[in-house]
């Protein structure tokens, strides 16, 4: 150990957190037997306790980064094992009386509604699509009858997979439901649940459609009452972000705040703190999804690269984030998009915001134009491969609605809440105070409608993985070459 310390603590930590997510991400692709694993974990072993191995520094620490590497494997494939449940193949396609009970929030649609239900005799969750009425909440016990089904796979997408993720064995439709017990959930997750139900049901009453459901969608993620004509606006325009807790939207917006509150007049570490409780606040009042908590956590990590700069290695800090999500749940890694998203939008904001800020210094800084563009086009860029992949569409008039639309989502989201939590309590006097924010709303909803009138704003094509691989190897590249310059512009400074 005493060669360990001639090393900096944190780089060695680094590199055991990169080689873990490396297990990781070959184990999402590859199969690996126990022999290898095996055989891998003694080499490891065996270059750090045999001389003269053990006394170079370099050997030493890849001894360790191997065994992480096993341990990423390892992780996975036991996070993979634990859904390969041969015991409930024999289930499919038949028909049970199950007791189970609702552990998230309904998701309500036009008419029906989802369930997540953990079943006690399965010992895993089902996902159940029923009837709007009679209603179901979060933590209600039930009795369930129905048939259970495998999730299917479609062209180009997996559903299984995708499920498997949350812990999502079988679905059911429309089974017989029974309702046993009440309020069964835990209480704090309850109360924040309803404490949203509600501002929910005051936003509704001040604000009419389809401004409600822009609202709706901006302050709490969720797209039920967008109409489908607006869906395809803002995928148009590529700001279908703002209407979901992602974390390219909320590194965005944390940008946005941070810079808000700096036009203020706070101080650097005023506005970082007030910032972080501001971005927790909000993930707390939209019932504190899984997404929205790994969301806020990614624009906590840009906040703290913008706070300490360079000397805190802002990288360093978000590969341990991603290694420390990955350790509860690696299917993360491959099955959830939104999980993708929001790591490689930090990494745009971090390592090209100043660059993109550089090549726009002739754009004005009145009403954070030239901060807004560059943060957008910093997470546009890191982002662009894996959404051209995944959903094969690119938006050509995205930086500009953006940045014409960007400066004002705190503005929304910050009167969005006070007049619907205002209006729990008085609503005429809600009604009054939220006309600025309808007003401003409705100009969002212009910018958005007119670029999305555009022929060309939006084109649809596909790659492949290759392509996929070939793009962030030349982002890494040139992120490499602008790095290797900044160094020599301060030698020379």
């Amino acid at each position: 150990m005493r060669v360990l310390s001639s090393m900096t603590k944190s780089k060695i930590f680094l590199y055991f957190c990169l080689f873990f997510i490396l297990g990781v991400f070959l184990s999402s692709f590859f199969n690996f037997g126990p022999i290898s694993l095996i055989l891998l974990s003694i080499f490891g072993i065996f270059i750090i306790s045999i001389p003269p191995f053990s006394k170079k520094k370099g050997i030493v620490v890849f001894g360790f980064c191997l065994i992480f590497l096993v341990f990423g494997i390892f992780r996975h494939q036991l996070i993979e094992n634990q859904f390969e449940r041969p015991e409930l193949e024999n289930l499919k396609e038949k028909k049970f009386t199950l007791v189970g009970q609702v552990v998230e929030e309904p998701d309500v649609r036009a008419n029906k509604v989802k369930l997540e239900v953990k079943v006690e005799e399965l010992k895993s969750k089902i996902l159940i699509t029923t009837h709007l009425y009679p209603e179901i909440k979060y933590g209600d016990r039930l009795k369930i009858e129905g048939v259970l089904k495998e999730p299917p796979e479609f062209e180009g997408f997996n559903y299984r997979d995708y499920l498997k993720k949350e812990g999502i064995y079988f679905l059911m439709n429309y089974p017989k439901i029974e309702t046993l017990e009440k309020n069964c959930g835990n209480l704090i997750k309850s109360v924040l649940i309803s404490f949203k139900n509600k501002l929910k049901d005051s936003l509704r009453k001040i604000v009419s459609s389809p401004q409600s459901g822009l609202f709706e969608a901006l302050l709490f993620g969720e797209e039920e009452n967008i109409s489908a004509e607006w869906k395809l606006k803002l995928n148009i325009t590529g700001t279908r972000h703002i209407a979901a807790v992602s974390g390219m939207n909320i590194t965005i917006i944390c940008a946005l705040l941070l810079n808000f509150l700096l036009a203020l007049g706070l101080w650097r570490q005023q506005a970082f703190y007030l910032s972080l409780i501001l971005i927790f606040l909000y993930v707390l009042m939209i019932g504190a999804p899984s997404c929205g908590i790994r969301a806020a956590l990614m624009g906590t990590l840009f906040l703290a690269s913008q706070h300490f700069g360079r000397i805190a290695k802002p990288e360093r800090l978000m590969v341990f984030a991603i290694s420390s999500m990955l350790v509860f749940n690696p299917l993360l890694l491959k099955e959830d998009i939104g999980f993708q998203l929001s790591f490689l939008a930090v990494a745009g904001l971090i390592y090209l915001q100043s660059f993109f800020s550089r090549i726009l210094r002739k754009i004005p800084e009145n009403f954070q134009l030239r901060s807004s563009l560059s943060s957008t086009l910093a997470a546009q860029v890191f982002t662009l491969p894996i959404l051209l992949y995944n959903f094969g569409q690119i938006s050509l008039v995205s930086p500009l609605t953006n940045v014409l639309i960007l400066p004002s989502i705190p503005y929304l989201t910050i009167a969005g809440f006070l007049f619907s939590f205002l209006g729990i309590f008085w609503e005429i006097l809600a009604k009054i105070l939220s006309w600025p924010g309808w007003l401003l709303l409705n100009l969002v909803m212009k910018i958005i409608n007119f670029f999305s009138r555009f022929p060309f704003a939006s084109k649809s094509f596909k790659i492949n993985w290759v392509f996929l691989l070939v793009s962030y190897l030349i982002l890494a590249i040139f992120v490499w070459w602008l790095r290797e310059r900044e160094k020599l512009r301060f030698l020379k400074y």
